[in-house]
């Protein structure tokens, strides 16, 4: 599957089918954002510059705003924008893919990125472009943190909904060569930070 092919299926997927939470009700759904943003705080110093790539519709960007976190949503997802813009008007958002990031940034640089639930339904390839895009918007020194899943059996997902997994080979790898360091955290997913690349 292609970046784009990944982009259109969630762009039309049902809001149900988005999170599994939302199976149960819409309270349980938003609750679910408020824990990750409680959880995303515990590692990203406060009331810094965050962006939230592949946003949705502001699970977790509207309560890490109102942590005081100041939030740049980011999805390619015009429709999830929308339900976004809909329950936080004010809260900034940017229609783009990984590779509209630089444009819209210019020369400014976020002091803390995360990404949650993307880079899972990529290929190998996508994901590292993504990543290295990440990369390239955050502060020397910032902190990522990436919903990047190892497994010993490593396999790329092989439709919209499906889950690519790495090896730890291939991480440390791909982190050398984008510049990430791994930090040591409690979190389910991984955090790193931002460091020249091949150092």
């Amino acid at each position: 599957m292609t970046a784009e092919d990944v982009i259109q299926a969630w762009d039309q997927a049902d809001p149900d089918a988005i999170h599994p939470t939302r199976g149960i009700s819409e309270d349980a759904y938003w609750e679910s954002g408020k824990v990750q943003a409680d959880m995303l705080a515990s590692v990203i110093p406060d009331g810094v510059k965050v962006m939230d790539f592949g946003c949705g519709d502001g699970r977790v960007a509207i309560p890490m705003a109102a942590l005081g976190y100041e939030v740049t949503a980011v999805d390619s997802s015009q429709r999830m924008l929308d339900r976004l813009a809909e329950r936080a008007p004010d809260l900034a958002t940017v229609p783009a893919a990984a590779d509209g990031i630089a444009a819209h940034l210019g020369r400014r640089k976020m002091d803390a990125v995360y990404c949650l639930a993307v880079l899972i339904h990529h290929s190998y390839a996508d994901c590292l472009d993504i990543i290295g895009r990440l990369r390239a918007a955050t502060k020397l020194g910032g902190i990522l943190v990436l919903d990047w899943p190892l497994s010993d059996q490593p396999a790329e997902a092989d439709s919209w909904i499906g889950v690519t997994t790495w090896s730890q080979e291939q991480q440390a790898d791909a982190c050398e060569r984008i510049g990430l360091e791994p930090v040591d955290s409690e979190l389910p997913w991984g955090v790193y930070r931002a460091v020249k690349a091949g150092g």
